[in-house]
């Protein structure tokens, strides 16, 4: 490049200029092609600060944990029947992932790292990010009355977008408050509740905003007003801004009017004395915002990383989705944000996750923004397995352990491990 330019000084006038606009043209050009960061070698803020997590990953502490997951999970599903795939991150890198079990107990076709699970509840999070985008837009705001997005929705200005968030609306929950007025034997939509909801008016559980009651109407309706304002289907606004973006290839939110989506996907399964029994589809699976999105641990562990790398939403903004928001009458140690649950240690410290349970499926997902970090379980059968996570935390974190078990004796061969 500095050959170029004295060349060019040492040309005539006329043919100096020309160089000299040609010269803008290839640079602009080149900063076309590639980002205005790469090309001049600057980061920005995020990107130094993830890649200062990264330099913290110790690879021989990191196979340590690995060994003692791996051993942790294989007795966890002797012991306790733990069926499904696991996926956990530290430092922004996969320190352990694999599947046990079957997907399908009828092929016997094995759970692995690329096996689709319904998320069940651990899909709010999705709405809220779709929320939060459009938030970053303009497009609303949190303390927006909902009746400002859904003509004719029939209770006061007082249940805002805030309050669908933090499940603090006081409204009664679709699958029970309206279950007569459903026909049972078509799937559900998101359309077909809120029509249903501005025809009878259910009456709200308690004054809005007084309390937090997880409700799975809130977001349903949050899913709902995404399609308002942006014009296409949850399914399809999901794929475009969410799943794309984040490199989640392998996800989708379920339609039951194609049952071809779910040919790779994990069977949920009930134990009972004569063998797993398959747990059935009813017609709330048409609804989608509170549950509905299959993905892998793979594609949840790129979710992880799209959103610790500013490619779905600012930090500045996810900052807010993960700070309680019940602070009256005082901040609960067991809080929720914007689609992840809150727990705080006794430290101080807050755990950022979310769990999910539907049709045979329950899960766990810990989502740690402060040193990228995550513990990603899916699994495809409705035991207690997962009861026991607090020693896959302590294992990930051996310092932090006596918080995660708070008194309970575990096997020194999972918790004793450098940090």
């Amino acid at each position: 490049m500095n050959r170029l330019f004295n060349y060019m000084l040492k040309l005539p006038k006329a043919p100096k200029i020309i160089g000299i606009l040609t010269l803008f043209s290839i640079l602009g050009l080149l900063i076309a092609s590639h980002p205005t960061k790469s090309f001049f070698n600057e980061k920005t803020d995020i990107e130094k600060r993830n890649d200062s997590l990264a330099n913290l990953y110790n690879p021989e502490i990191a196979k340590q944990k690995s060994i003692k997951l791996d051993t942790f999970f294989t007795k966890l599903q002797a012991k306790a029947g733990f069926n499904g795939v696991v996926l956990v991150a530290q430092y922004g890198k996969i320190i352990f992932k694999k599947g046990f079990g079957y997907a399908n107990y009828f092929t016997k076709s094995t759970n692995n790292t690329h096996t689709p699970f319904q998320l069940a509840s651990v899909s709010k999070q999705f709405t809220a990010v779709a929320i939060m985008q459009l938030y970053e837009k303009g497009l609303l705001k949190y303390e927006d009355p909902i009746y400002k997005h859904i003509p004719g929705f029939p209770y006061d200005s007082t249940i805002t977008i805030r309050s669908l968030l933090t499940h603090r609306s006081g409204l009664s929950d679709y699958a029970f408050n309206m279950d007569k007025a459903y026909d049972k034997k078509l799937p559900l939509t998101n359309q077909k509740v809120v029509e249903l909801m501005l025809r009878l008016k259910p009456a709200i559980d308690y004054r809005p905003n007084a309390k937090f009651s997880y409700n799975n109407t809130n977001y349903m309706l949050l899913a709902y007003i995404v399609e308002k304002l942006s014009g296409m289907n949850f399914r399809e606004y999901a794929k475009k801004n969410l799943f794309i973006p984040a490199g989640m290839s392998e996800s989708f939110v379920y339609d039951p009017m194609h049952p071809e989506m779910l040919r790779t996907a994990a069977t949920g399964y009930v134990p009972q004395k004569g063998g797993p029994v398959v747990s059935e589809f009813n017609h709330l699976d048409g609804v989608t915002g509170d549950k509905g999105v299959y993905s892998t641990v793979e594609d949840l562990y790129h979710w992880d990383v799209a959103l610790n790398d500013e490619k779905l939403v600012k930090v500045s903004t996810l900052l807010e989705a993960f700070t309680p928001q019940h602070t009256t009458p005082k901040l609960l140690p067991k809080n929720y944000g914007f689609g992840w649950r809150l727990a705080q240690l006794e430290n101080g410290e807050w755990l950022t996750y979310h769990t999910g349970w539907w049709h045979g499926f329950k899960n766990y997902y810990l989502h740690n923004p402060k040193d990228n970090s995550a513990i990603i379980i899916l699994g495809n059968m409705a035991n207690h397995a997962l009861s026991k996570v607090n020693i896959v935390q302590s294992i990930l974190y051996p310092e932090k352990s006596a918080l995660f078990l708070k008194g309970e004796q575990a096997p020194n061969e999972f918790v004793q491990v450098g940090n």
